[in-house]
């Protein structure tokens, strides 16, 4: 018999078994130092860079790097990702330092860390990601574009104009204009920059091991100090004591701006860090960020930051990507990270001092352009969200970041209000009458479409309006009933029939509900009893059935009833389904059909027995008879799913046990699956070498065909398929994943089955081709298939 592997409690990856918890944690320990080695090479020419396209002391970058580093690293709720000087923030600084100095933005900035700390503990950080990605996405692109335009003269030797228009208007006259060194010192950062992490592996060597960033501008500062360049070079101050220059208070007329630009600094920090956070937490297995402690995290180190004279602080996915590719396992590494750049700058600050000007400035041209992800793009676009990505990133461009934000954001709202308001009307004709159906949300803008489409009804026509809406306001309700009191007056009739909510009757009535709502009883009524109500956990299973029948009762069967009464007397079902008895296979679930659609077999392994077996195997038999005969099905499927206890029973050889007198019928059953066993050939040990899952899946698949080639025993049934009149289809259940398969007649394999191309049955047809231009051929063994000539 086959036994599964025993399984061990799981432990949180940070938390090893206490037997190995002391080498565990030296190798994690020396991981985390190696990583915030990494982090440290990348953040150093980052944080000077960005302190330079902010117009900040570069001092105030290395601050900003430091604080982020050891207090959000220590505060913060995130295992790996590393704070910083931020791009997404170098236009709000830029803003702010022109208009208010630099001493009162960092009075700024620490007021922003407060208003974070006060968000984070009010345990309202996942509010922040109500805004949209596009919005954000569009932000950082658009900074990106500003920050690449303005540092672009810098590389070319000159200087940044005040805006992103300015820059494209002045950049031809700067590149016609003669900068040799600076050009040169431009081009080498940006060209090893873009072709490091391409350079093959140099036997043992990897390239990626050694960060870009470092590597680019350690040679362009080689090349220029060698090469004894004229080049501008970084400047910093005697000592860090000496360099702090703190916050101050602003005037007294400056304080509504200084409130608004408060607000600005904490909002984006906080998006870009929330979102940078859930993102790196896709990058490792370790424990899940927590949003509300990031959050007091990132505005602690902004408070600390802003203190000491340093830029705002947010979460960077760039040093946080590095750190978790360079084997980060805890916070350990981002609060190293902050400790070597403070030591590195208090010892080496002249080393610094030998970095060119037009380096840095090359270094974020490269990572402004990197800022504008195609991908993302691509994404919005399957969600129709494109439009908003550009007009944010444009008119952060030519506006402004506040004011591109405003219109990116304006316009995601406008959207959203479209989709929660949007409208579907169809009309068809059948048999005399006119069959009107409305889906969505009924409110005063959908009106003149809806007035459209019913003053198109002709007069005295009969008319089935179905209203499958979640909302109806007092104008919709108006326009049907005057409609509907004008048709009736002309001979017409008209008959309502309202799917989702009684919004129509009860307007009628004068008591019509106040807000938007969903359909009565249990939104998730397929879903299992005891996830849907913690007191039915206490029911017996005859309570647990009148409990069920009373929601029915409660919120289906008034709507159940319109739709049976539209359906002619007696059946005339689309499908005989044959499928397993599991509790766990639900077919009109997993078909999207109702009433009158499938006719339905289920039993133990989703067996046929051939025909002509022992008459106390009839059941099926006379099923199957019934519906090609009587009530004509042009489809017969036969479903198997993963999981299956009887598939699991002959894989054991539970079935041949001759002992067990409890399970007599149920052994006998089972041996009409005994073909399937032998089809995967399972007698000379096939599957015995598979893990179970894999095995039991492969035995679900080929029991499936098994019992095609029985129904292909049976006279009516090959009779109807050589004639053409019905149709074979083999369908597989994964339970894991909720999905359909789907057997392809051409391949003879399970073809997943996508809400792309809905339901691509391929149809076993005698001596004909199929769909995929395969020959299927019926012979008495079963149904086969060979390609095509």
């Amino acid at each position: 018999m086959r036994k599964n592997a025993q399984q061990t409690p799981n432990r949180p990856p940070t938390e090893p078994p206490d037997s190995a918890r002391g080498p565990t944690a030296r190798k994690g320990i020396a991981a985390d130092v190696g990583a915030s080695l990494v982090v440290f090479l990348v953040a150093v020419p980052l944080s000077l860079g960005i302190a330079v396209a902010s117009g900040a002391p570069l001092i105030a970058g290395i601050i900003a790097a430091v604080v982020g580093g050891i207090v959000a690293g220590a505060v913060g709720g995130s295992m790996v990702q590393v704070s910083g000087p931020a791009a997404g923030l170098t236009i709000i600084v830029a803003d702010l330092i022109t208009t208010y100095g630099w001493r009162v933005t960092c009075f700024i900035t620490l007021l922003a860390g407060l208003v974070q700390l006060a968000l984070g503990a009010c345990r309202i950080a996942r509010a922040a990601l109500a805004v949209s990605p596009a919005v954000v996405h569009g932000m950082l692109a658009g900074v990106g574009v500003t920050i690449a335009l303005a540092q672009l003269h810098v590389v070319l030797g000159g200087a940044p104009q005040s805006s992103a228009p300015a820059n494209i208007a002045e950049l031809p006259a700067q590149i016609a204009d003669n900068h040799t060194a600076a050009v040169g010192v431009g081009v080498i950062t940006i060209a090893l920059m873009f072709g490091w992490n391409r350079l093959p592996r140099l036997g043992r060597f990897d390239p990626a091991l050694i960060p870009a960033a470092l590597v680019a501008v350690g040679a362009a500062t080689l090349t220029a100090t060698l090469g004894s360049w004229e080049v501008e070079t970084v400047s910093l101050p005697d000592s860090l004591a000496g360099a702090w220059n703190g916050p101050a208070l602003p005037a007294s007329d400056q304080w509504q701006g200084i409130a608004f630009a408060v607000a600005a600094v904490a909002m984006v920090a906080s998006v870009e860090s929330l979102l940078a956070a859930i993102a790196v937490d896709r990058m490792h297995s370790g424990r899940r960020v927590q949003l509300n402690r990031e959050l007091c995290g990132q505005g602690a180190a902004n408070t600390v930051s802003g203190a000491l004279g340093g830029l705002p602080v947010a979460g960077v996915i760039v040093r946080s990507t590095a750190n978790v590719r360079a084997g980060a396992r805890s916070p350990l590494s981002t609060i190293l990270h902050g400790v070597w750049i403070l030591l590195f700058v208090a010892l080496f600050a002249h080393v610094v001092e030998l970095v060119p000007m037009p380096a840095l400035a090359a270094l974020l041209v490269f990572i402004g352009t990197r800022m504008v992800s195609l991908a993302h793009l691509r994404d919005l676009r399957r969600h129709h969200e494109a439009g908003v990505y550009l007009t944010t990133l444009f008119g952060v461009v030519l506006l402004g970041l506040l004011e591109g934000v405003f219109l990116g954001f304006a316009l995601a709202m406008i959207m959203a209000l479209r989709r929660l308001t949007k409208l579907t009307v169809t009309t068809e004709e059948r048999a005399g009458s006119v069959h009107i159906t409305v889906n969505g949300s009924l409110t005063f803008l959908a009106v003149p479409r809806l007035a459209h489409v019913l003053r198109t009804v002709s007069e005295g026509s009969h008319v089935d309006l179905d209203l499958h809406v979640d909302f109806m306001d007092h104008a919709a309700f108006e326009a049907i009933h005057a409609w509907r009191v004008d048709h009736e007056r002309t001979g017409g009739r008209v008959d309502i029939d309202e799917v989702h909510e009684d919004w129509y009757a009860r307007s009628s009535a004068r008591s019509a509900p106040a807000a938007k709502t969903t359909p009565s009883g249990s939104a998730r009524w397929w879903a299992p009893w005891e996830m849907r109500s913690r007191s039915r956990k206490e029911l017996n299973p005859v309570g647990l059935l009148a409990a069920g029948a009373r929601e029915y009762h409660a919120g289906t069967a008034d709507r159940m009833q319109a739709v049976l009464n539209r359906l002619p007397h007696g059946q005339k079902p689309t499908t005989l389904f044959v499928s397993c008895a599991d509790s766990r296979v639900v077919p009109n679930v997993i078909t999207a059909s109702g009433p009158g659609d499938l006719f339905t077999v289920r039993n133990l392994g989703n067996l046929v027995p051939p025909h002509g077996t022992p008459s106390q195997d009839s059941s099926v038999g006379a099923a199957v008879e019934y519906a090609v005969t009587v009530l004509a099905v042009p489809s017969i499927v036969v479903c198997g799913h993963s999981h299956c206890g009887a598939m699991q029973a002959l894989l054991d050889r539970t079935h041949r046990s001759a002992n067990e007198s409890e399970t007599t019928h149920m052994r006998r059953w089972l041996t009409h699956g005994q073909g399937g066993l032998s089809r995967t050939g399972e007698d000379e040990g096939a599957l015995s070498n598979l893990p179970n899952s894999e095995a039991l899946c492969r035995l679900a698949q080929e029991n499936v065909r098994e019992q095609l080639a029985h129904l292909m025993g049976y006279p009516v049934v090959r009779e109807r398929v050589e004639s053409g009149q019905l149709t074979l289809t083999g369908m597989y259940y994964d339970l894991a994943t909720a999905r359909v398969h789907l057997l392809d007649a051409g391949t003879d394999t399970f073809v997943p089955v996508t809400s792309a191309q809905g339901l691509p049955l391929q149809c076993v047809r005698p001596d004909g081709e199929d769909t995929n231009g395969q020959v299927v051929e019926v012979s008495s063994s079963g149904v086969s298939s060979r390609p095509s000539c």
